[in-house]
């Protein structure tokens, strides 16, 4: 006689199947139910909608719970909650926090998700050793991107006093259009010379926004 019989449910399954079949999807809004310990109702349903109309596409780039407090009316614990699963989501579509060496031009934009999704254009430059590992980041402009506004010392200043031995150029379409511009261009082909003459290199310039990304080097702009 076996102990460990199964015992027919739910119009033939047995136990043993019930319990290996996959789970029903949850809505969206039971899943924010889940992590916000709420019970569906109208209310959770709203929430949702608005946390999606504002975060929709932010798991690429941190969301901070001061942020979701302020846009959402939640207390600081739901807030904190919240914060915490999307800063989860994005862990897992994008591991690579960019702390290591820069190997590829995915690497570099990993590296600089923090202006992926900004609402004004922020030029950014990565300064490298000579393992290519990013020792330091700094915005230089905020704003149209122009030669005036990104002048080379202003770029090349943090490299030296820094002794970085490359640095990465990267600004933000927030357009979604990730097709450079002449201007990108132009200052592109500045910088590089005067990298050339200071001795460190521009590895690359990435366009980038929200869900894409381009790379000069890769499209042989550089």
């Amino acid at each position: 006689m076996s102990y460990c019989c199964d015992h027919e449910i739910d119009g033939g399954m047995t136990a043993r199947e019930t319990a290996l079949a996959p789970a029903p999807a949850l809505f969206d809004y039971e899943l924010v139910g889940l992590i916000l310990d709420q019970e569906p109702d109208a209310g959770l349903v709203s929430l949702c909608e608005l946390i999606f109309e504002l975060f929709a596409g932010r798991a690429l780039t941190p969301v901070s719970a001061e942020e979701i407090s302020a846009n959402c009316g939640l207390e600081a614990a739901g807030a904190e909650r919240l914060a915490a699963a999307i800063e989860l989501a994005r862990r897992l579509l994008w591991p690579d926090d960019g702390r290591g060496p820069i190997r590829s031009p995915r690497d570099a934009c990993r590296a600089a998700a923090s202006i992926r999704s900004a609402v004004k254009e922020h030029f950014l430059v990565l300064f490298l050793n000579a393992r290519n590992v990013v020792i330091h980041e700094e915005t230089i402009s905020t704003g149209s991107l122009n030669a005036n506004i990104v002048h080379p010392r202003e770029v090349f200043r943090p490299a030296i006093s820094r002794s970085a031995a490359a640095i990465i150029l990267v600004h933000n379409h927030p357009s979604g259009d990730v097709t450079p511009s002449q201007e990108d261009l132009q200052l592109t082909g500045r910088l590089v010379e005067a990298g050339r003459l200071l001795g460190i290199e521009v590895l690359d310039h990435l366009v980038v926004a929200e869900s894409r990304y381009l790379s000069f080097r890769s499209e042989s702009y550089l």
